[in-house]
C-alpha cells in the first residue's frame, strides 16, 4: 500500500478510512479532492524542490542535534556485487513504509529498480565500479505520508502536499545512522512503499516503487547525488555543475561540441509559457492560460503532465481552439506521466490560448494538471545527439544553459541516457574514490625474483559484460629504478622483479571514449610496493 492507502487512514482526524476494497481510482479521488485549486503562477513550484517544514538547513540542523541516533535494525541482501567495498561506490536501498510482511515486497522493488537501471541503460556503462544492496528494516505502517505529515515509518518520509512530485524525509539522522552502520554505503536511496511518482536528490536519494515512474526518478535523483549536477529542465531554481553553464563563453562541455567550428552558437529557443497549477481538473470550467509569442520561431513544442487520467477521451487538450492529439500512456494508470507533444509549424504572431477540459464527470475530484509548459524552436537540427549549447529557462526565467536539447534525463524524465557531459562527470565522480588496481600479488620465485599480479577494475579488456565504447588500459612497470621503464612487461597484468630489488613502481591509466578531459587525473594511477619477500 501507498500514499493513495493511507492519506485519510485516521478517523480522529474527521476523514474516511479506506481499506483494500477501495479501487485505486476511488482512493486517488479522495486523495486529489483535499488539494485546493490554487490560481496560476507561473513557476511557482519546481519538481523536487525543497520548502515547508524540510530545507536543507533544517536537514543539516536536525543530523548536528540528533548525532546519537540509533540505527534501525537492517536486513542487508546483495543485489548487483561486482567487488570489495573498500574499493567499489556502493548503492544502499533503505525501505521506508514497508511492513514486516511486505519484506519480500521491499527486495523485489529494489532489485527492480536496479535492474532497470544498470541493465544497458544509464549506469550500464560504469556498473563494474558499483555495488548494489537493500537494508530492510520493517516500518509500523505502510506506505508514505502526506501532506507534511509522515507516517509511523523508519526514515518518515511524506509528501509536503499531495501532489505526485516531491517525497521528504523527516528523520535523517536515523537514515544516517542507517548508513553508518554498514560499510555498503556510499550513497543511500530511501526507497518509498508507493505506488506514484515522487522523489529527491541529495544527502539522500529518495525515489518510490512507482512502476511507471520509479526507475525514472530514481536515475534523475542519482545524477543529482552522485555527478553533483543541478536540473536541466526548465523551471527549476539549481543550475550548476558540468551540464550547466552561466553564460555561452563558460562552457565546461567544449570537449563535446558536435560542431566544434560553430560555437559558441546558442541554439534558439524561447519559452512563452510555463506553470505548475497542480490543479485539479472538472467538467464545468476549462483550465485556460493566455500566452503570446513573437512568431519568429519555425516549431514549437506543448509539454504537460497530468495524474489521475486512464483515457484519452476524457481529457481535451487544445491550443487556440485545436484539439493538439494528446493520447494517454495506456499503461501508467493513475500515476503522473509527461507528455511531449512537437509540432512542425510555428506559432504564429500574438496571442494564443492553451486549454484543458476535462470530459469524463467521474474522474472529478482525481484528475489532476500538474504542469506545462510551451516551447518554441529555431533551426530544425538533429537534436538527438547533437551536443552543442541550449538557453534553459529557470523558475524566475533567468537563463543559463545546457550541452543538449532533449538526450538528457536530467532534463527529460523518460530518457535512460546522459548527455555525454554528465556521463564523462559520472565517470569521474565515481572514479575519484577508487583505485584502478583492485589487488596486489607477489610470488616469491626460486631464483630470488618476484613475480607480480596485478587485479585491475574489471574494464576495458577485463569487462564480464563488454559495452559499446572503445576502452582500453595502459600498464607501465618500474624497477628500482623509478624514472626506468620494464618494457618487456608494458601492459602486461605481471612482471617479474628481479632479485635483490627492494621495491617496484607500477603506472596503470585507464582511457575511455567517454571521458575527454581529466584534468585531476582521476583516470591514472602511480604507486610503488615494497617487496615483501
Amino acid at each position: 500500500m501507498g500514499v493513495l492507502d493511507h492519506i485519510f487512514r485516521t478517523s480522529q482526524r474527521g476523514m474516511p478510512i479506506f481499506t483494500h476494497s477501495n479501487s485505486t481510482m476511488s482512493i486517488m479521488k479522495h486523495l486529489l479532492a483535499a488539494v485546493a485549486v490554487a490560481p496560476l503562477a507561473l513557476g511557482q513550484f519546481c519538481e523536487h524542490q525543497w520548502e515547508g517544514t524540510f530545507a536543507a538547513e533544517n536537514v543539516e540542523k536536525r543530523l548536528q542535534a540528533r548525532q546519537n541516533a540509533a540505527a534501525p535494525p537492517l536486513e542487508i541482501v546483495p543485489l548487483i556485487v561486482n567487488g570489495p567495498s573498500s574499493n567499489r561506490v556502493d548503492l544502499i536501498f533503505f525501505g521506508d513504509g514497508y511492513t514486516e510482511e511486505e519484506k519480500d515486497k521491499f527486495f523485489e522493488d529494489a532489485m527492480t529498480l536496479t535492474t532497470n537501471i544498470t541493465s544497458g541503460q544509464t549506469f550500464a556503462d560504469v556498473l563494474p565500479l558499483m555495488n548494489f544492496w537493500a537494508g530492510f528494516s520493517a516500518s509500523a505502517e505502510s506506505g508514505v505520508g502526506v501532506g507534511g505529515q509522515p507516517l509511523d515509518t523508519v526514515y518518515g518520509l511524506y509528501r509536503d502536499g499531495t501532489e505526485l512530485r516531491g517525497v521528504y524525509y523527516d528523520k535523517p539522522e536515523v537514515a544516517r545512522a542507517a548508513c553508518d552502520s554498514t560499510d555498503a554505503c556510499d550513497y543511500p536511496i530511501l526507497l518509498g512503499n508507493d505506488p506514484f511518482y515522487g522523489g529527491l536528490g541529495g544527502t539522500f536519494t529518495v525515489t518510490t516503487s512507482s512502476p511507471g515512474n520509479g526507475a525514472s526518478v530514481l536515475r534523475h535523483e542519482l545524477g543529482h547525488s552522485i555527478i553533483g549536477v543541478g536540473e536541466e529542465y526548465d523551471g527549476g531554481t539549481v543550475y550548476r555543475g558540468v551540464n550547466s553553464a552561466q553564460s555561452p563563453n563558460s562552457v565546461s562541455w567544449k570537449q563535446w561540441y558536435t560542431d566544434p567550428a560553430s560555437e559558441p552558437n546558442v541554439q534558439r529557443n524561447n519559452m512563452p509559457f510555463q506553470a505548475y497549477p497542480w490543479t485539479l481538473l472538472n467538467t464545468t470550467r476549462s483550465w485556460r492560460a493566455a500566452f503570446s509569442s513573437a512568431g519568429t520561431y519555425d516549431t514549437h513544442m506543448l509539454q504537460f503532465s497530468v495524474s489521475g487520467v486512464t483515457q484519452s477521451s476524457d481529457l481535451l487538450v487544445e491550443i487556440d481552439g485545436k484539439d493538439v492529439g494528446w493520447e494517454v500512456n495506456p499503461v501508467i494508470g493513475v500515476d503522473r506521466w509527461i507528455y511531449n507533444i512537437k509540432f512542425d509549424d510555428a506559432l504564429s504572431p500574438g496571442a494564443h490560448e492553451l486549454k484543458f477540459t476535462l470530459l469524463n464527470e467521474e474522474i472529478e475530484g482525481s484528475a489532476q494538471l500538474c504542469n506545462a509548459e510551451i516551447l518554441e524552436y529555431g533551426e530544425v537540427y538533429d537534436f538527438d545527439e547533437f551536443h552543442g549549447i541550449f538557453p534553459t529557462f529557470s523558475a524566475s526565467n533567468r537563463t543559463t544553459y545546457r550541452p543538449t536539447n532533449d538526450k538528457c534525463l536530467m532534463r527529460t524524465m523518460q530518457s535512460v541516457d546522459f548527455c555525454d557531459a554528465c556521463i564523462e562527470g559520472l565517470w569521474l565522480s565515481l572514479m575519484n574514490p577508487l583505485s584502478l588496481i583492485d589487488n596486489v600479488t607477489q610470488v616469491a620465485q626460486p631464483d630470488g625474483s618476484t613475480n607480480v599480479t596485478l587485479d585491475l577494475l574489471p574494464l576495458a579488456q577485463f569487462r564480464q559484460v563488454p559495452n559499446n565504447h572503445a576502452e582500453t588500459y595502459t600498464i607501465l612497470w618500474y624497477g628500482a629504478d623509478e624514472d626506468v621503464v620494464l618494457d618487456e612487461f608494458t601492459n602486461s597484468t605481471s612482471a617479474l622483479i628481479d632479485s635483490g630489488t627492494t621495491d617496484f613502481g607500477v603506472e596503470v591509466r585507464f582511457w575511455t571514449e567517454q571521458v575527454r578531459v581529466d584534468r585531476n587525473e582521476v583516470l591514472v594511477l602511480k604507486e610503488r610496493y615494497e617487496i615483501e619477500n
